[in-house]
């Protein structure tokens, strides 16, 4: 939620309403949507590439391990999807067409605030990585967290104002005072403080003639939040004399509105002094919708403790939808995204965009199968009886609402599930489907066979049929230099573990883990671990420079974005059919300045050969990849350059190089090389198969 113009209020009272604190050995509940936004838009992070999202990690990890030196044991509360209502739809409309202004604005060179699209998924896999406790609300989680917070006693971290409005025994920490890069000393002794401000309701109630805190839900909806925007509301604050302000509209109402509702005693006499300014006609709609809209500061019914202690919590309105158990619990684990529950209960998704080519189709077109097959799997749950009527007809039944761009606005467009499952498998029984029959589905549906993901190590086995179905589709115009910039990207997760590994690496790898590739090779480790850190840090130099810098290549942008398009929705496929394929460690698996400047830099003059000679290891890998790939690309990416290309700037490309052939013979020729290679080492390979 939010209410316009209050936080930038209180700041700006922030030594009448504020207190300091030094916080250290609490719990503390953690608004995580909040929390991301926070540190991706203020950490100098890049964002016109899609995402750097190693660097995104490097900053959580570091955020919290501020509050482990403090002691302060956080609970991270995110939220889920849409509530069934749907009455925030005008508010999450007018945030996407801010969100198409902002990518528009960072595509042409200028500023803006957009959250790279994997930019959650990252901070949930870091959450599991550190540890830290967190649950996904079944809808909005403002009440589940305020609720959790006064049970525990304990603050609460965000940056949202409703925090203002909530009655929180311990108070609301805002983040923007929360100074976790600073940490601080107890005086005479070593252990840490975080210097924060936590918002005081007694303070602020006071300084308006000691109001009553219940005229405050009041306040926000007559103010305006996300749940409340009436055009009849004006007639009423037209009305009233609010006193004038020169620092803006915003700031005008909400000091107006607090200093004209401290005269009332409670909310029912200043409710009724609202509709009375209001025509007989639409009082008692306005009073219905104002009564609802305030009982969203009230205590939620969810006990978010239960799923702290227990491992899960009762939902009433979740258990209302009659949704599958297993859906239940996956979405409180963040092991199903808010995407799939819009799609359960709404049969309505929001395509967020990304810094694309604002000339071009929306990113996520090419992504739309995957999305059918989704919505697909997810027709087989229970309908609400007043969703469905005698007229409906078969084709309404398959129809799925997405808002999406087009061009430099937003449209809903209606798309049609495909039913997958001939057997019409339940989607309470999804989950018991055997593993073979569940990777077989997801393979289907990105058009891949498996026998192309033999030789490739388990962590990137979903990457590279993703990468296969990207190539495929005719949505996407990616050119050599793309692919290989994505796979040269993926290598820098294997290289670290490489840097990193123990003395002696190989049989011992435990399962899933990174350095697949190793159990190949057979060497010098001190050779092998020298070449690997050259190589890591030649692509480390390669990534494009940070603002100012050059002007992002519009195409190549809408390329990878189409990419992690088709990304987002293998996971999200993945997830719904209980990850028959292990999920990558998205941390590692797409840097986007990285693949820019790879792009840019094989355009140029560097071959990935070239590259890749400081790390034959790395070579191998790399050689595995392009060759899964390389069979479900189009004939064309591996034309040679146009004549009018000068000779000079093709022969520095050396016909030789991987993935930069002469002729498709010759890629050919190359690929049966990469097969000796492969099957030198099969045994080994398939002796050590449970280990990866």
């Amino acid at each position: 939620m939010g209410i316009r113009g209050l936080m930038s209020f209180v700041e700006d009272y922030s030594n009448e309403f504020f207190v300091d604190l030094k916080l250290r050995n609490t719990k503390i509940i953690i608004d995580g949507y909040s929390l991301f936004h926070r540190l991706c838009f203020n950490s100098d992070l890049e964002l016109r590439y899609g995402g750097d999202y190693d660097s995104f990690a490097d900053v959580v990890q570091k955020f919290f391990e501020s509050l482990f030196a403090c002691h302060i044991c956080p609970y991270v509360v995110l939220d889920g999807g849409c509530d069934i209502s749907d009455k925030k739809l005008t508010t999450l409309k007018d945030r996407a067409r801010e969100k198409i202004q902002a990518a528009r604005s960072l595509s042409l060179g200028g500023g803006g605030n957009v959250c790279p699209l994997l930019i959650r998924e990252v901070f949930i896999q870091v959450l599991i990585r550190l540890k830290v406790c967190f649950v996904q609300s079944f809808s909005e989680a403002d009440r589940d967290i305020m609720t959790l917070a006064n049970h525990w006693n304990c603050p609460v971290l965000s940056s949202d104002s409703d925090f203002c409005i909530f009655d929180l025994k311990s108070g609301f920490c805002s983040l923007n005072s929360f100074q976790w890069r600073n940490l601080n000393t107890i005086k005479d002794t070593q252990d840490y403080y975080i210097p924060a401000r936590s918002f005081s309701l007694d303070a602020f109630c006071h300084y308006f003639n000691n109001m009553n805190k219940t005229l405050l839900p009041l306040f926000a909806v007559l103010c305006g939040n996300d749940h409340v925007n009436l055009p009849i509301m004006e007639t009423f604050l037209s009305k009233v004399r609010l006193p004038l302000s020169s620092k803006g509209r915003r700031y005008h109402r909400v000091l107006g509105l607090l200093n004209w509702l401290s005269h009332f005693e409670d909310p029912t006499e200043a409710l009724d002094n609202v509709l009375k300014s209001l025509p007989k006609k639409n009082r008692e709609n306005v009073k219905e919708l104002l009564c609802c809209s305030m009982e969203e500061y009230q205590q939620s019914r969810v006990k978010l403790q239960d799923f702290f202690q227990y491992g899960t919590y009762v939902c009433t309105d979740a258990l209302d939808l009659g949704l599958p158990e297993w859906v239940l619990a996956a979405l409180a684990k963040g092991q199903l995204p808010p995407f799939i529950s819009d799609a359960l209960v709404l049969r309505r998704t929001f395509l967020h965009t990304q810094v694309e080519n604002m000339q071009q189709p929306n990113a996520h077109r090419i992504s739309q199968p995957i999305r059918q097959i989704i919505y697909g799997l997810l027709l087989n749950a229970p309908s609400r009886p007043q969703d469905i009527s005698q007229n409906t007809l078969p084709s309404q039944l398959l129809a799925f609402n997405e808002v999406e761009r087009i061009n430099t606005n937003i449209k809903t467009s209606t798309v049609y599930a495909k039913l997958l499952l001939k057997d019409h498998c339940d989607l309470s029984k999804l989950a018991e489907l055997p593993l073979a029959r569940r990777q077989m589905l997801l393979l289907e549906a990105l058009k891949v066979k498996q026998v192309v993901l033999e030789s490739i190590p388990t962590f990137l086995k979903l990457p590279i049929a993703v990468t296969c179905y990207w190539l495929q589709s005719t949505e996407a115009k990616a050119k050599l230099q793309h692919l290989q910039a994505l796979l040269l990207g993926m290598l820098r997760e294997p290289l670290h573990a490489i840097i990193n590994s123990p003395e002696k690496c190989g049989p011992r790898t435990q399962a899933g883990s990174v350095p697949c590739f190793l159990l190949f090779v057979k060497g010098n480790e001190d050779q092998q671990r020298g070449g690997a850190k050259m190589l890591y840090e030649e692509l480390q130099e390669v990534k494009a420079p940070m603002q100012p810098g050059p002007r992002v290549d519009l195409d190549t942008a809408h390329v990878f974005c189409q990419w992690q398009s088709c990304l987002q929705m293998g996971l999200y496929l993945n997830q719904l059919l209980s990850t028959p394929l292990p999920e990558p460690n998205l941390t590692w698996l797409y840097n986007g300045s990285l693949v820019h400047g790879l792009c840019r830099r094989l355009l140029a003059s560097t071959s990935a050969e070239s590259l890749l000679s400081l790390c034959p290891e790395a070579k191998q890998l790399y050689e595995h990849l392009f060759n899964a790939t390389r069979s479900y690309a189009p004939a064309e990416l591996f034309l040679p350059k146009t004549k009018s290309k000068s000779k000079k700037r093709r022969q520095k490309k050396k016909a030789g190089s991987l993935g930069n052939t002469a002729d498709t013979r010759h890629c050919c020729d190359r690929s049966n090389r990469f097969g000796l290679l492969m099957l030198e080492n099969l045994e080994e390979h398939v002796e050590n198969s449970e280990l990866e």
